[in-house]
């Protein structure tokens, strides 16, 4: 069941995709994601009121916020600047590489995990067609790669031993604070905040589903392995490409539903196999 709600919240992580790119064509990239973590704030302390829940905060808890949040707010930063100097093929390629990363990072390396991790990556690279080449933005997209390997692994620790709502209201929070700098840094205007249907659109996507998908990512770190987490979210780029053939007209050859396939496959294979 975990695997399965993770598998379904890929989809809207994939959806975020197409919904922030039309999303940023009135609005700067960094300011979008302010808006959208004030609107995730928003909406899981009103969750909290209606549930009367309490909201604790303890040292430890804290403390597992503040350092998920570094490794949160790394990985959207570097993927966001980076994208500014790499192609978009090569952010969405780069960034899925945390596939890699986590059980690199965690030493859980069986032959089911290398054999799922080499078919995503070889579906991912089918997919997305990356250049070869290296530059600034590819190395920043590496590293939020990294940021985001990071993440998923501080989730499996401390939603098992904190409060894991709570845990996701601190962290958004502390997002929303973190990307208030953004309009003064981005010399964003007031025009560029009008509510537009785009941009109510892509906040709708990104505030609220995909706060509601962040909420089931952390029930489900509680029991799903990191490494199995990582191979799960690898389907997020078949998920953007889908939608983003579907509902924006882009184009996906032969070469990219192959490419689908096999990330399919090996979440088949790491996930839920054996």
């Amino acid at each position: 069941m975990p695997r399965l709600a993770l598998l379904l919240t890929t989809v809207i992580w994939g959806a975020t995709f197409p919904a922030t790119k039309a999303a940023l064509e009135p609005i700067p990239p960094l300011s979008f994601l302010l808006l959208r973590f004030f609107l995730g704030t928003l909406l899981v302390l009103l969750w909290f009121v209606m549930c009367r829940r309490r909201l604790h905060h303890d040292r430890a808890l804290l403390g597992a916020s503040a350092l998920t949040t570094v490794f949160l707010f790394l990985g959207y930063l570097l993927q966001t600047v980076g994208l500014n100097h790499t192609s978009a093929s090569n952010s969405a390629f780069l960034t899925a590489l945390y596939v890699i990363f986590v059980p690199m990072i965690l030493m859980r390396i069986d032959r089911r995990v290398v054999l799922a991790t080499a078919i995503a990556v070889v579906g991912l690279w089918l997919l997305v067609k990356p250049d070869t080449s290296m530059n600034l933005g590819d190395v920043m997209t590496l590293g939020c790669a990294v940021a985001f390997a990071g993440h998923i692994i501080c989730l499996e620790r401390f939603t098992r031993q904190v409060d894991a709502p709570s845990l996701l209201v601190w962290q958004m929070m502390a997002m929303t604070v973190l990307f208030l700098p953004a309009p003064w840094w981005e010399d964003t205007t007031q025009s560029d905040f009008l509510p537009t249907t785009v941009l109510l659109i892509g906040l709708g996507v990104t505030g609220v589903l995909a706060t509601l998908a962040f909420a089931v990512q952390m029930w489900a770190q509680r029991l799903v392995p990191a490494q199995q987490v990582a191979l799960l979210f690898a389907s997020e780029p078949v998920y953007a490409a889908w939608l983003s053939w579907y509902f924006l007209g882009e184009t996906l050859d032969v070469q990219g539903w192959i490419g689908s396939a096999l990330i399919l496959l090996a979440v088949m294979i790491g996930a839920f196999g054996g």
